[in-house]
């Protein structure tokens, strides 16, 4: 009986499977004798839409219309802020950085977000010299594909909030260095008197 049991115990106890790796398939170049021309590899049939690659990747996975689609694009290709910057713009974007972007850089955008107080390595401030100079551009691209051990967010954050976003961090950056003489006289007068704007 205990080598029965035994037996059974053992059985169970094979390596782990990878069924989805190790099942019979035709790589996309082989020959197979399935089709008329011989190969495996098929073209997409008149029509399709890709997913995930080429100029529709990121495009939300297929919820938006093709406009949508095509609007996202050039909103991803954009070299600046492609959209009036107005308050709607900057509460949007300040919607999903507080989302997406507090947790590390904090709510003033100086690297000092709840996680890294508990040990995560701290990201720049959005206040030093070289991200207040650095390209719109720039901090869209960072966004989307990440930067060191930043996490991309582009296939999580639509190329209209990373803009959101983006405008955002300039106002956050604005409210650190703004000059006095470019605030309206009404602001400059209670700023002696320790008011806040």
């Amino acid at each position: 009986m205990l080598p029965l049991l035994a037996s059974l115990l053992l059985g169970g106890c094979e390596r782990a499977k990878q069924d989805m790796y190790d099942q019979p398939k035709y790589k996309p170049y082989a020959a197979s004798p399935q089709f008329d021309d011989g190969l495996a590899g098929r073209t997409a049939p008149a029509g399709a839409v890709p997913q995930a690659r080429g100029a529709f990747a990121g495009s939300s996975s297929g919820r938006l219309g093709r406009e949508a689609v095509l609007r996202d694009q050039q909103a991803a290709q954009a070299q600046a802020i492609p959209y009036p910057i107005d308050m709607a713009l900057l509460r949007r974007g300040q919607e999903r950085y507080t989302i997406y972007c507090t947790p590390c850089h904090s709510r003033a955008g100086d690297g000092d977000g709840y996680i890294v107080r508990r040990g995560f390595p701290a990201p720049p401030s959005y206040h030093i010299a070289r991200l207040r100079d650095a390209s719109d551009r720039h901090l869209f691209e960072v966004i989307s594909n990440g930067y060191g051990i930043m996490y991309p967010y582009g296939d999580r954050v639509e190329p209209a909030d990373r803009w959101a976003i983006v405008a955002y961090i300039r106002a956050l950056q604005l409210s650190q260095h703004a000059e006095a003489a470019a605030l309206p006289a009404a602001v400059r007068a209670r700023l002696p008197a320790g008011g806040r704007p």
